[in-house]
């Protein structure tokens, strides 16, 4: 309630820990501070203690409470301002559209109540929108080998295509994709990876989310069930959901889904979303056996098979495993890649290959939501596969990439074998550690401190509790920079162990 006209400001003493309670320190005071949050207690724009005067007052270690923050600014309830403190956003996450509305809030007339329904459910999945820009930090995932990629030979070619590209290129181009591209991604598909297809079952999209969109608009219907890997790629699940789709979270083993129990516990899907190759995030490549028993399945359930080919083609122990797609009999089969990862972020192409006679409806789906992807990228891209620029650049990055995987593997061992484990992966751009010896939170506060960049896999799981381990990326960092952080890491934990409780 308001008093003198002002209103109270949160009492810090309704924050009660219990060491014999459920649940972490850290993971206790996180919760408490985001219903308060919710609740309008804590108030947008309101300063939070600091770490060091909130850990005394509450009898705690600085870490418990520096990795709350930590673990509530990636969730997008806090923010660092500089020369400020650390405060609540401005911008709350999704959660916060369904929560009490504090006393004092905006009118409906103004802000994100002006959305619809739907609106404010896309609104808030802005947190899941990566703001990282500039130079990539170890270890950063997502990010290829920049320093590495051939621009002068991209730049060339562009130069060259800008003053060869067709009239009719300024009219108008085929939706489904800039037709002598999508003939040079079939026939990469086919010599590289086993898809079988030709250039009429290519779309070429934005990139794998918009191929993700179009496919839940064309093969998704409100109620259908839908498998995604636990934990995967969670920022498929708001996709599927924004068309009424439920998401179910599909547990996987050693092998990657575990089919048998998918099976046994779950209903009947609509669509199973796999990525086999590289398993987002666990690193896990899917063997053949278990490929095999995934198609058995999905043609006796008449399930679509959504084949997210994450980095497949950058394995490091022979030949990349055929595609499901490959393997495919009763063209069940959705096969979906990009080449933001495989060359460089800011090339927003992509493509997947249409299940037979289906390719025309997608060409509509993508013409009704933005016509389609720039003639110049397509053509400069097309130039670049077609004169063998782009395989090249492939078979260069599988040695590269093996050499930065086994440069961070050598480094955790060498600086943090008493704290984490980092096991090498068969394929992909990433590893996982996992803490061993000391909490997981003690890793994470130390990360931060040294200004570690990682992926926590609990972002990516709907698990209750979430799946534990950080998620590495390897590929954009030399080896001097990987040592160099690793380094940097192990100071900060040894100096955290050493430091009194305060």
């Amino acid at each position: 309630m308001p008093t003198n006209g002002r209103p109270r400001r949160f009492d810090l003493d309704s924050i009660v820990l219990a060491p014999d309670g459920p649940g972490s320190l850290h993971g206790q005071l996180r919760d408490q501070l985001r219903r308060a949050i919710l609740e309008g207690r804590l108030r947008p724009g309101e300063r939070v203690p600091s770490t060091r005067g909130f850990a005394e007052s509450l009898g705690v270690g600085r870490i418990t409470v520096a990795t709350a923050y930590d673990q509530l600014t990636s969730e997008g309830y806090l923010v660092a301002v500089v020369g400020s403190g650390t405060r609540v956003s401005q911008t709350l996450p999704e959660r916060f559209l369904n929560a009490p509305k504090p006393q004092g809030s905006a009118p409906a007339s103004s802000g994100i109540a002006n959305l619809s329904a739907r609106g404010r459910e896309i609104a808030g999945f802005g947190r899941l929108i990566s703001s990282d820009s500039g130079r990539p930090v170890p270890f950063r995932p997502h990010v290829p080998a920049l320093d590495v990629f051939p621009r002068e030979i991209w730049e060339r070619l562009t130069t060259r295509r800008q003053k060869r590209l067709p009239r009719t290129s300024f009219a108008s181009v085929d939706p489904l994709g800039y037709r002598p591209l999508r003939e040079a991604v079939a026939g990469y598909l086919g010599a590289s990876r086993g898809v079988r297809c030709t250039a009429d079952d290519i779309v070429i999209t934005a990139g794998v989310q918009q191929g993700i969109d179009l496919i839940s608009r064309l093969l998704v219907d409100p109620g259908d069930k839908i498998w995604l890997e636990e934990p995967g790629y969670l920022v498929a699940r708001p996709v599927f959901e924004m068309v009424g789709a439920e998401v179910l979270p599909a547990p996987l083993d050693i092998h990657g889904l575990d089919v048998a129990t998918c099976e046994r516990t779950l209903p009947r899907p609509r669509l199973i979303y796999v990525s086999p190759s590289c398993q987002w995030p666990t690193g896990i490549t899917m063997p053949l056996t278990r490929r095999l028993e995934l198609l058995a399945w999905g043609e006796r359930s008449g399930a679509w098979i959504l084949e997210d080919d994450y980095t497949g083609e950058f394995r490091y122990g022979g030949r990349p495993l055929p595609a499901l797609q490959g393997l495919d009999r009763s063209g069940r089969v959705i096969y979906m890649g990009t080449f933001s990862k495989v060359l460089f972020p800011a090339l927003r192409l992509g493509y997947l290959v249409a299940p037979p006679g289906l390719a025309e409806a997608f060409g509509v789906a993508r013409w009704l939501a933005d016509r389609h992807s720039p003639p110049l990228e397509q053509a400069v891209l097309a130039d670049f596969i077609d004169g063998g620029h782009f395989s090249r650049h492939i078979r260069q990055m599988r040695i590269l990439y093996a050499e930065r995987q086994e440069a961070v593997i050598d480094a955790a061992r060498a600086e943090l074998a008493a704290a984490i484990t980092v096991s090498p992966v068969e394929a992909g751009m990433h590893l996982v550690a996992r803490a061993t010896g000391v909490s997981q939170e003690a890793v994470i506060a130390a990360a931060v401190k040294s200004g570690i960049a990682y992926h926590p896999i609990a972002w990516y799981s709907a698990a209750t509790p979430p799946a534990s381990g950080l998620i590495l990326g390897y590929a954009a960092y030399t080896p001097e920079a990987s040592r160099r952080a690793m380094k940097a890491w192990a100071r900060a934990l040894d100096s955290a162990a050493h430091k009194p409780r305060l």
